[in-house]
Parts: C-alpha cells; sequence; structure tokens
C-alpha cells in the first residue's frame, strides 16, 4: 500500500512543526523506542524525539551504522511485541535498512522505517544524498508514504501504525515506511529548548516464558498417529495442543514450544524410524509456527501420503496462499478433528525413542572434554535464563539436535528465522536485550558473528544491555561441511575451492576485536569450561569465545546418527 499526500491546499509547517506532530502520533501509536542513526536532513525528526525522550515519551537509542539501526530496532520490536522505530538521513543511509526490512517482512515484525528525504524543489536536480526513496523497499512493507515537506504527517503516521501492527484485516503485521521530506530550516528555532527531564519510568513488557494449559481431547476422537510440528514462533499453544492430545511434540528452539512431558528432542534424527516400512508409520502431521531447520522436516511435510494441517488463527506473512500443501485450520476444535488424539502406544514409542536417542546423543558427546557444536549447543539451551537468541546457520540446529527439552521452558527464545540470514545478529540481539530488560544470552557461530561486528558499536553514554554472546569459533563456515559440499571437499575433486568459498576461513583475533570495543572477553575450549563462563550472572557485555575444530565435525554428526540409529532399533524393535 502506497500513499502520496500531494494536497494542494493546505497549512504549511515548519520542519521541527511537522516533525513534532510525527513524533507526537508515533507515541500515541505506541512506539516506545527509536534508533536513531545520525544525519542533517533527519534533524528536525532527531530534534523532535530528543524533546520526547527528555520528557519521558521514548527512549531514544543511536548507532552511527544505519544497518546495525534497522537491525536494532527489529529487535527492540521482538522483544517488546511493540512498533519500533529506526530514523535515517536520505541516500544511501535508507538503502542500509533493506536486510532489516525484509526479515520484518517475513517475520510479520512491526519495524516503522522513517526515511528523511529532501522536498520536491530538489528531487531530480542531483542535489546531494538525493534518490528515489518512496517505494524503496517494494513489497517487503505493509505500507509506504511519502509525506511532502509543510505537510501535516498524521494521517500518514496512524495509517502506518495501524498497517505495521495489523490492524487491517488479513493482513499481517509488519514493516512500514515513513518517507518525511523537510525544507530548510532543519534546527529549533533560537530560544527553544529541551522539556524539564521528569523521573523517567522504563518501558517494559515483562516477557518471561509459559505453559498453557488446553482440556483434554475428547474421548470420542479417532486415535491417529500424528505428530504435532512445532516451527518457530509457534509458542506455548503448541506444547498444550500435543499434551492435550497425547500426541509426540517435535518443536524447534525458536517455537518457544520446547518443553514438557511429550517433547521429544532429537526427533529429526527419529522421523525415519516412523516412515511407512515402520511398524508404526506415522500418519499425519499437525503444524504450528513456521518450520525452518532440517530437510527431515523438509521431507516429511512434502509427503503427499502423510495429511498435513497448519494451525493459522491469524495472518501469516511467511508464506503465500496456495503455496503449500499443509491445510490452514484457524480454530483448535477443528485441528483436533484433524489430528484425532494419540495412543498409548503411539505417545510411549515416540518418548521412549526420544529418551534413548537422547542418552545415545549425550554418551556420543560426552566421549570428549573437546567442545563441539553440539555439545556447545546442548549447554547454552541447558543454562539459558530470561531471553535467548539463536543465529542462524549450525548454532540454532545445534540446539535443536542436542537441547533437552526440560518440564517448563526456562528462557523466551529469539531468532531471525523469516529469512534465516546470518545478518545483523549481534544488533538484533542488542535491541532484544535492551527491550526486554532481562538477561539476554545470544549464540552465534564466528563467521555471523563477525558479519555484524560492527553492531558491537555503542557511543559513549549510551545504554548497554546485558547481553552475553557466545562465539563458537571453528575458524570458518561449518554448516557447508554437513551439506552436499563436504562430499565435495571429501572427494578432493575441487582442491581447496570448497574451503575457499565456503569455509571462509580466517584468523580474527576475536579478544582483540572485543576489546576494541570495549567488551569483556573470555575463551574456552571445553564443554565444562563454558558451563562454568555462563553459570554467572553477566554484567553488561560479554563475549564468551567457545574455540572447536570444525575438520572433525561431519564425522562426528555420522558417529551421531549411528549411535542413535542403534539406540532406536532396539527400542522399536517387534
Amino acid at each position: 500500500m502506497t500513499s502520496e499526500n500531494t494536497g494542494s491546499a493546505r497549512n504549511i509547517l515548519t520542519s521541527l512543526a511537522a516533525a513534532r506532530v510525527a513524533v507526537a502520533s508515533l507515541v500515541e501509536g505506541g512506539v516506545h523506542y527509536v534508533v536513531v542513526a545520525p544525519g542533517s536532513r533527519s534533524a528536525p525528526m532527531a530534534y523532535a524525539l530528543a524533546e520526547a525522550d527528555a520528557a519521558g515519551l521514548v527512549e531514544l537509542l543511536v548507532r552511527i551504522d544505519e544497518r546495525s539501526a534497522g537491525f536494532t530496532a527489529l529487535g527492540l520490536a521482538l522483544s517488546t511485541g511493540a512498533p519500533a522505530a529506526v530514523l535515517t538521513t536520505s541516500g544511501t543511509a535508507v538503502g542500509n535498512l533493506l536486510p532489516a526490512v525484509m526479515e520484518a517482512n517475513h517475520a510479520a515484525v512491526p519495524l516503522m522505517v522513517i526515511s528523511a528525504d529532501r522536498p520536491a524543489e530538489l528531487r531530480g536536480t542531483g542535489a546531494n544524498q538525493t534518490t528515489i526513496q518512496l517505494d524503496l523497499f517494494g513489497e517487503h512493507v505493509r505500507f509506504a508514504a511519502d509525506v511532502p515537506a509543510g505537510d501535516n504527517p498524521q494521517r500518514a503516521v496512524e495509517t502506518a501504525l495501524s498497517a505495521a501492527t495489523g490492524a487491517f484485516d488479513d493482513v499481517a503485521p509488519g514493516p512500514v515506511q515513513l518517507n518525511l521530506a523537510f525544507r530548510d530550516p532543519l534546527v529549533p528555532a533560537e530560544g527553544e529548548g529541551l522539556p524539564v527531564s521528569p523521573d523517567r519510568r522504563h518501558y517494559s513488557v515483562g516477557r518471561s516464558p509459559e505453559a498453557l494449559v488446553l482440556p483434554p481431547a475428547p474421548t470420542e476422537l479417532p486415535e491417529r498417529r500424528t505428530v504435532v510440528l512445532a516451527g518457530h514462533d509457534a509458542g506455548p499453544v503448541a506444547e498444550a495442543f500435543a499434551r492435550a492430545h497425547g500426541l509426540p511434540l517435535l518443536a524447534e528452539p525458536s517455537s518457544n514450544s520446547r518443553f514438557g512431558p511429550n517433547a521429544v528432542g532429537p526427533y529429526r534424527l527419529l522421523l525415519e524410524h516412523f516412515g511407512p516400512d515402520s511398524p508404526l508409520p506415522l500418519e499425519r502431521v499437525v503444524v504450528f509456527g513456521r518450520p525452518t531447520l532440517s530437510r527431515p522436516v523438509a521431507s516429511l511435510l512434502a509427503r503427499r501420503d502423510v495429511p498435513s494441517a497448519l494451525y493459522q488463527p491469524v495472518a501469516v506473512a511467511w508464506y503465500e496462499s496456495g503455496r503449500r500443501r499443509e491445510t490452514p485450520i484457524d480454530n483448535l476444535t477443528d485441528l483436533a478433528e484433524f489430528s484425532g488424539r494419540g495412543s498409548s502406544e503411539w505417545l510411549d514409542a515416540w518418548l521412549l525413542s526420544g529418551a534413548s536417542a537422547q542418552h545415545a546423543l549425550d554418551e556420543v558427546l560426552s566421549a570428549s572434554d573437546a567442545a563441539t557444536g553440539p555439545s556447545v549447543g546442548a549447554t547454552v539451551w541447558k543454562h539459558s535464563r530470561g531471553q535467548l537468541v539463536l543465529g542462524s546457520s549450525n548454532g540454532i540446529r545445534d540446539v535443536d539436535l542436542a537441547g533437552q527439552p526440560g518440564p517448563e521452558p526456562l528462557a523466551t527464545v529469539f531468532a531471525n528465522r523469516g529469512l534465516a540470514g546470518i545478518d545483523g545478529t549481534v544488533s538484533t540481539a542488542t535491541g532484544i536485550a535492551r527491550g526486554g530488560r532481562q538477561e539476554t544470552t545470544l549464540l552465534v557461530g564466528d563467521v555471523t558473528f563477525l558479519h555484524d561486528a560492527g553492531g558491537l558499536l555503542l557511543g559513549a553514554g549510551e545504554p548497554e544491555p546485558q547481553l552475553r554472546i557466545v562465539v563458537l569459533n571453528d575458524g570458518g563456515g561449518a554448516i557447508f561441511d554437513l551439506l552436499e559440499h563436504g562430499s565435495v571437499r571429501a572427494a578432493g575433486q575441487y582442491g581447496d575451492v570448497v574451503e575457499r568459498l565456503f569455509g571462509t576461513p580466517h584468523t580474527v583475533n576475536l579478544s582483540a576485536l572485543a576489546a576494541a570495543y570495549g567488551v569483556d572477553h573470555c575463551s574456552v575450549t571445553t564443554t565444562a569450561g563454558l558451563a562454568e563462563a555462563l553459570s554467572a550472572r553477566p554484567e553488561g557485555r560479554q563475549i564468551v569465545e567457545v574455540r572447536t575444530d570444525r575438520v572433525a565435525l561431519r564425522e562426528l554428526h555420522g558417529r551421531i546418527k549411528a549411535a542413535v540409529a542403534a539406540a532406536v532399533a532396539g527400542v522399536l524393535a517387534p
């Protein structure tokens, strides 16, 4: 949706007056955090926001890198559940927000882009830092408005807030763009100043992980061999549904459903044991959220002989209608009719197989003191409290494989699974930590960490979040060895091509990097050392570097799979 305000008869506002109207409308619409990237053309908004900040109406964070600013705002919106805004000046500054906007689009996050622009008389003239900014984000925003210099921006801001928060029928929440043109003068008039600062009350929603309770499944429901698959952002309703219907729960870490008596840890290694040729072949799948992590799950959902349903009570942004096989169901009653209830034999087979698989996996990992990806994932999962942010690539998959579900949720889990990119992860976690105002742990690989190393930069006087960053440093990108590229490397026909183009080896000194940004750093090499480092509550920011070797990672996963297969075969043997 695009809007261009071109009314001819209007009251002309000064730039600062228009900016004050925009800020007042943002505050009225529930925006509590704004991330500001410095610039001249955006100065009216910056001054108006500074006034609102001094009055205790909003909280400002300043970032010199617009890309980092965009992902920080994304994290703030994720942790608070409220719209968060990012302000940039004109030109390339706006383009740097595209990755964060794309993620917010597919993850349905209410991210508000406020881009400052030149007035109409300067556009197309070659004026400095002037380009076409309206519709720069195309289909990735729910709404875009171009507000000419001097116009009242209130209506555009209100419409943008409605679009961002999902107030329109059948439209998921998501990012929006307000392109505000400003004409000189861009600074406050002589004699104006900040209001007297009151006692600030920080905005916080106090989110914490929780469990739900649903009534037991009606006994008249047929017994079916159904599994509940909880993908990203499924929420505790998936766990409650599985428990109420006596069904095994296969939950990804960022589902916030990976707990409870029916949760199965290493489920992705068990799916083949409940295939069409097994004594207990799987019959149906109920999907909550968005499954993204593993090929066994993707293969299951692609099976034509296994009906599947997707619980979709509200509009979602991650797929186009008609493009997936699952039948969308918008209420739990109809979903129960589809899923049926599980027999004790069916649930017990999964739980016993899961327990045996978990034991076999733990045995393989405990055979060596040296830290590995799966052992790091299991340890971080076990020790994290408050908020846990999982980077893309191997980190979240290591937790999915080895993180043992507990009886209750221990941390609220976040991940950028909209497009599953590695960019902006440190900045996103910083926003999540600041918005949630509680202990936050981030698990990332070294490549993901280095991709957003600039996210460590906080200006002097900027608030420092309570954030622990666990970096699994194996000197490059290990995930590709677990894909087909590992076989190409093993065949030796392409020399060092796989290592150079996919492994991307590096020799960055993370301790020196941390010191440059003024962040505490420690290094460990064992799982026990990591557990000890995680036992202390972080003060400010800390980097825990876990040094590992990725050379044997493919072989380790092979041993894990073999051990799990042997253990499960003993459980399911006729």
